[in-house]
């Protein structure tokens, strides 16, 4: 036999078969501690108690073995406020007050601070193995257990475990991988202990949360069993190309059998694939997360079909709700509306007007209009008149030709009360109507002609009338016009195509378009394709129009400056200098001295009473010799 034991006692047993007969549960509630009586025995399966008590308490915990599910595992705990004796002895006593099992323990004195100058917690764990461990319960009042540290360890890692947040995973597997062995999950080599969400296996009860090693993976302990694996369970990726920093969640929905049910993982939130920017168009996912993003510029790219295409809009206005190109129409006012020219046989371009050129169709040319150009036909003035294309009434005539005024045949008849006429059997010379004498009114009758066979109207200038060149009913002048584009269809392709030449580069030959110079091109003056406004022309200029001036030109005119000035009275033979009144940038050309009075010019010569020495950027230098005390000379200097 071991050194050290735990047996079950007979009365133990007994109590056992009698619950099993019985079909009650076996229950534990104390133990005890003894100190042997004062020395080390061997406890007997014939005990019904200690062989000397010295401590009773509740247990602690009762709990079957891992490896062995026949065996029991009892703890308790003594706590640090009892004690001053040996342990040699322990048992388990059933809540009718039966020892149990008793156990001969390593003999271990249990210090107390009172007394001993210390003290401790005092840990005693017992195994004693029973026919049918699912048959025992403990019995605890959990106001006076306590619970050692690993097994609040253990117990806090299995209650953490079945919480739905779980401890984060490195990365997460874009599809079906090897259970087996370091290797490269979505751009990151994982290797032994790194935790790895495996989301798309093509047997899906083996997703989960796996622990990679160099042989099998295993599963990670706060996943490994159906009651830490719960529907809603969530996990953060920290790597990976495609799904790192994100959050996954298992949605799957109770009951699940680790390792039976499939399971499904979804991404909650993180990367979808689309680019960070500014879209017109998304498409999100259940989560509400925009998986797709597009800038479409059309109405199908929208998805909108409840309407009509640009092309299909423009060809209802063109063809429909629009008058015809060729459309002649009645304007009372002296400017034509958007879309219109007035029909006054004026020449038009063709690249302008294509569409009105390509109807008329050169009908009105004359043969003066040029190449590219054609004529309009001119109404002004005229009445306009339905073509007869066959009817009759007017045969003979093309349609766009034009018609001169004409008169229907008629007879003039006089008319009096009666309305008489001239009777051929009467006595013409008397003016017979209808057989009888009548007067004849002024100005409106007829009279023979030479042997009076024949009549004619005589006085004609007495005849009673409003006189015109033409005959004509009452009218109202108004302008006619021509549909010559559809306006809000193409009159900007029109125009543009009228502007084609004018967007060319404008030279001294051709008008065109020209941009501004910069600064830069103006000053350096070989840019023949700008132009140049005032401004830039002037940047650069500066003058000062006083006695001691100058004139500084800009750069396009080779930044030229000129200074002037008149100098100060000075005494004869001193060394004088003159300032100029501007700085030259880089230096002066020459100065130029002579007399006040004009007297007498020098330059740097040296043998005159004048004498001009070195010039600087900001200076010269001159002495006199003359008779007069104190004499004046204008001067000039010009550089850059």
């Amino acid at each position: 036999m071991a050194d050290y034991y735990t047996l079950l006692t007979n009365a133990g047993i007994a109590y056992e078969t009698a619950c099993k007969a019985a079909g009650t549960p076996i229950k534990l509630t104390q133990i005890s501690v003894g100190d042997g009586n004062g020395k080390v025995y061997n406890p007997a399966a014939t005990a019904t108690a200690l062989a000397r008590e010295v401590w009773r308490g509740p247990l602690n915990a009762l709990f079957q073995d891992e490896k062995n599910p026949s065996w029991l595992l009892a703890e308790v705990t003594i706590p640090p406020d009892v004690g001053g004796w040996y342990v040699r002895e322990a048992g388990l006593w059933t809540d009718t007050g039966i020892l149990y099992a008793i156990v001969k323990y390593p003999e271990s004195f249990k210090p107390v601070l009172a007394t001993s100058g210390s003290g401790k917690e005092f840990y005693i764990r017992s195994i004693f193995e029973t026919s049918n461990a699912s048959l025992v319960t403990l019995l605890i009042d959990d106001t006076v257990v306590k619970a050692t540290r690993a097994w609040v360890m253990s117990y806090l890692a299995e209650e953490l475990g079945k919480l739905d947040g779980k401890q984060s995973v490195r990365v997460a597997a874009t599809g079906n991988v090897v259970l087996n062995g370091a290797q490269q999950i979505d751009g990151v080599a994982v290797i032994a202990g790194d935790r790895v969400l495996v989301a798309d296996q093509t047997q899906a009860k083996d997703n989960g949360l796996w622990i990679v090693a160099n042989g099998d993976w295993v599963r990670a302990t706060d996943a490994n069993s159906s009651a830490k694996v719960t529907p809603g369970l969530t996990v953060m990726v920290e790597e990976g190309t495609a799904n790192g920093d994100s959050l996954w969640h298992l949605t799957t929905n109770a009951p699940i059998t680790l390792g039976t049910t499939a399971l499904t993982f979804k991404m909650l939130a993180g990367r979808t694939g689309i680019a960070a920017g500014t879209y017109k168009s998304l498409t999100v996912d259940e989560y509400g997360r925009a998986t797709a993003g597009a800038n479409p510029e059309t109405l199908a790219g929208f998805g909108i079909k409840d309407t009509y295409t640009k092309t299909e809009i423009e060809g209802m206005i063109a063809n429909a709700s629009m008058l015809p190109v060729g459309t002649i129409v009645a304007f009372p006012g002296a400017n034509p509306p958007v879309g219109f020219l007035e029909l006054d046989s004026s020449v038009k371009s063709a690249a302008l007007y294509p569409d009105l050129n390509a109807y008329l169709a050169g009908k009105y040319n004359k043969g003066d209009e040029g190449a590219g150009n054609f004529r309009l036909p001119d109404g002004r003035g005229e009445f306009l008149r339905g073509w007869d294309h066959g009817r009759s009434v007017d045969a003979g005539r093309g349609i766009g030709t034009y018609q001169a005024e004409a008169f229907a045949a008629h007879n003039h008849r006089y008319f009096d009360g009666t309305a008489a006429t001239f009777d051929p059997a009467g006595n013409w010379q008397a003016g017979n109507i209808n057989g009888a004498a009548a007067s004849i009114s002024v100005g409106a009758f007829l009279s023979p002609v030479d042997n009076g066979s024949t009549m004619q109207m005589v006085n004609a200038q007495n005849t009673v009338n409003t006189g015109g060149t033409e005959t004509r009913p009452r009218n109202l002048a108004v302008m006619w016009c021509i549909k010559a584009w559809n306006a809000p269809v193409n009159e900007g392709s029109i125009d543009i195509a009228g502007l084609a030449v004018l967007a060319q580069q404008a030279t001294e030959f051709h008008q065109g378009t020209a941009k501004v110079a910069t600064q830069t091109q103006t000053e350096d003056g070989v840019d023949d394709t700008t132009i140049v406004t005032p401004k830039k022309l002037r940047f650069g200029f500066s003058a000062s129009f006083t006695s001691n001036g100058y004139i500084v030109f800009p750069k396009w005119m080779g930044s030229l400056i000129m200074q002037w000035g008149l100098s100060p009275a000075v005494a004869s033979g001193a060394l004088n200098t003159q300032a100029f009144p501007l700085a030259f940038p880089v230096f002066p050309f020459v100065v130029l001295i002579n007399y006040a009075d004009g007297a007498t010019q020098v330059g740097a010569g040296r043998g005159s009473p004048w004498q001009l020495g070195n010039w600087t950027k900001t200076n010269f230098n001159w002495s006199h010799s003359g008779t007069s005390a104190n004499a004046q000379f204008y001067w000039f200097a010009v550089g850059r």
